[in-house]
Parts: structure tokens; sequence; C-alpha cells
């Protein structure tokens, strides 16, 4: 490997929150290399917070759904970088057909974890050794570490740039107030139940925070409709905002809030690296793999014997980990006198 790869070329992850903990990659790859140009090949929807990453110079789009092989489309994007003469490239996930997008556009050293018999694709192969890169964070870092580097490595906190002019335009087109203080609220999670707090508990919570005079902004996107709308109809300064906002637009409004409560998903940590204060709720998931990246986040999260079981539902069918997280004490920790700054 060149001492200094000025031409870097990464392939993100595919999920919201995985893209914003790859901002710490980026970060510490532009700290020990300030002139190296950094690449991102990601799905469409990521371009918009990618835009937001100024250590990103291109976010290239590859044409190929979530889940698709797309080898035509790899091939056709790989033969079209080869180009820019990639000095390295470094592949975050673990698939096989992410490391063609490299391949294909001849980058002289391309590195990624070993699995799925990637031999050839890739010719800068690490052990990943799950005992010293507990995080997800840490395994993305530690791919743009030289192979001898001290492990694990130090992790820049994401940092979003917020949009001041998006954000007065939002607030006008929305009719969001802010003479009071705001909470958000993230009642969704895309992977699955077993990561939601009840909506009851949101609304409980909604409903005490507007008697205190505070503000309630629920984000989510069209599938947390039906949520939103319910947490809205029991406070009455609560706005409904899942469906009208693009993802960016979500960066800039969640900055404007004194806090955000989320379950653990991508949003949990798109609030964090808004640079508010955010309290995550972690039920089947687990808070020391995927934690949120702020020194302004706490963790809510019960430790039951039965949790963490990574599973979408609940497989003992009562959801435990989540249902016995009271609204009342996630309002203690919201509201402590000493982290709770109203405008």
């Amino acid at each position: 490997m060149t001492a200094h790869p000025e031409r870097i070329l990464i392939v993100g992850p595919a999920w919201v929150g995985d893209m914003v903990m790859a901002q710490s990659l980026f970060m510490s790859l532009k700290q020990r290399k300030p002139k190296a140009e950094i690449d991102v090949v990601a799905p469409a929807w990521s371009q918009p917070l990618l835009a937001r990453m100024p250590q990103v110079q291109r976010a290239i789009t590859l044409q190929a759904g979530h889940g698709q092989f797309g080898l035509l489309a790899r091939f056709r994007l790989g033969r079209s970088l080869r180009r820019n003469r990639y000095d390295w490239a470094i592949v975050l996930p673990r698939s096989f057909k992410s490391a063609l997008v490299p391949f294909f556009a001849g980058a002289r050293i391309r590195s990624g974890y070993r699995g799925e018999m990637r031999y050839g694709l890739l010719n800068d192969i690490r052990p990943l050794d799950k005992q010293v890169l507990r995080q997800t964070v840490q395994r993305y870092v530690a791919l743009g570490q030289e192979r001898k580097a001290k492990l694990p490595p130090v992790i820049p906190t994401p940092a979003l740039r917020i949009d001041a002019d998006n954000q007065l335009r939002l607030c006008r087109k929305l009719d969001l107030s802010r003479e009071r203080p705001v909470v958000g609220l993230v009642p969704g999670a895309e992977y699955g139940p077993a990561k939601c707090w009840p909506v009851t508990s949101f609304a409980k919570l909604a409903a005490s925070l507007n008697d205190k005079g505070i503000d309630v902004w629920i984000f989510g996107s069209e599938k947390d409709q039906a949520a939103g709308q319910q947490i809205a109809a029991t406070a009455p300064q609560a706005r409904n905002l899942c469906g009208q906002t693009r993802l960016e637009d979500v960066v800039d409004l969640m900055a404007l809030t004194q806090a955000v409560v989320s379950n653990d998903s991508g949003l949990m940590h798109v609030a964090c690296a808004s640079g508010t204060r955010v309290i995550g709720i972690y039920g089947s998931s687990d808070p020391d793999y995927t934690p949120p990246l702020s020194e302004k986040a706490q963790v809510v999260h019960l430790g039951l014997e039965c949790s963490p079981c990574f599973k979408r539902t609940c497989p003992l069918g009562h959801t435990d980990c989540l249902t016995k997280i009271s609204s009342e004490s996630v309002e203690a920790i919201l509201l402590d006198e000493n982290e709770f700054i109203p405008n």
C-alpha cells in the first residue's frame, strides 16, 4: 500500500444509521490524509446525507436496489470509474457483490474484511476480531487504518452540516413555531417492531411534555404516519411530520430541537450527527454494538436476560425489553435539570 493514497473509493453501507457511522471513517481518513479525495459509492437515497458530509468529494449512485446482485450495473459503474485511477478502495459491507465495483474500477489496493470468498476481488483482506472491534463504527474506522495500527481505533464523532436557510424555509412551510422548547420523537425503526418502544408510550410522553410547555415534533417516513397520528392525537402541541420531510430536512429540523427521543434507528444516528441531545431506547438490539455516537446521547436499556436477541419480532411474544420501559422513566432522563436546556 502506498504511504499516502490520495484517491480513495469507499463502498458505503445500505442503511441510514450505518451511513452516518461511516462518516467516522471519512473523518478519520481526512485527519490522516488531508489532501485525499474521497468518493463514496452508495444507494440513491443516501446522496442527500452524503452531501452533508464535508469529507466526501463525490457521492456516486449505484443503480442496483438493496438486496439485488446487479452484476451488470456494478460492472458498468466500475468500468466508468477506471479513469479516476483510485489508489485505494475500502469496502464496508462484507458481501461478495459489494467488492465488485472497486475490482472493476481497477483500484490499486482494495481493502475489506474476510468473508464470502472475496479473494481476488480484494487484495488487502483483513481479519475481523469481534472481541477487539465490538462496535460497527470501530470496524469501519479500522479498515481505514494501516494493517499494523493499534486497535480499536479512535472514533471521530459524526457531524452533519446544517443548512440554516433550509431550516427557515421548513419552519415557514410547515408552520413550525420555536417560541417554546421542542423535543423530537422518532417512533419508527426500519428493522422491525422488536426495536420499537410502544406508540402508546411515545404518546404518553408527548402529552406530558405538552403539559409542561414543551412542543413535540414527530419524525419518520411515510410508513410511520399512523404512529405519528396516534401520538399527535394525544398531544395538542405535537406536530406529525412523518412523511412530510426529506432526509436532509430531518437533519436540519432535528438540529433545532432541544432533544430527540428515538428508538435504535437510522434517525437516531441522524439526530446524534445533527448535534442535538439524544435519548436512545434499545430493546432487541445492543447499545454496545451500535451505540449513539454523541457525547450528548444517553441510552435507555433494561438489559433483560433475553436481550439483545437481534430479532425483528420478539420470539417470546411479549417484548418486555421495551414495554417495561415507562414513559415516566424516559421523561425523567429527558428533563434532568442538568441536561435539558430550554429555548
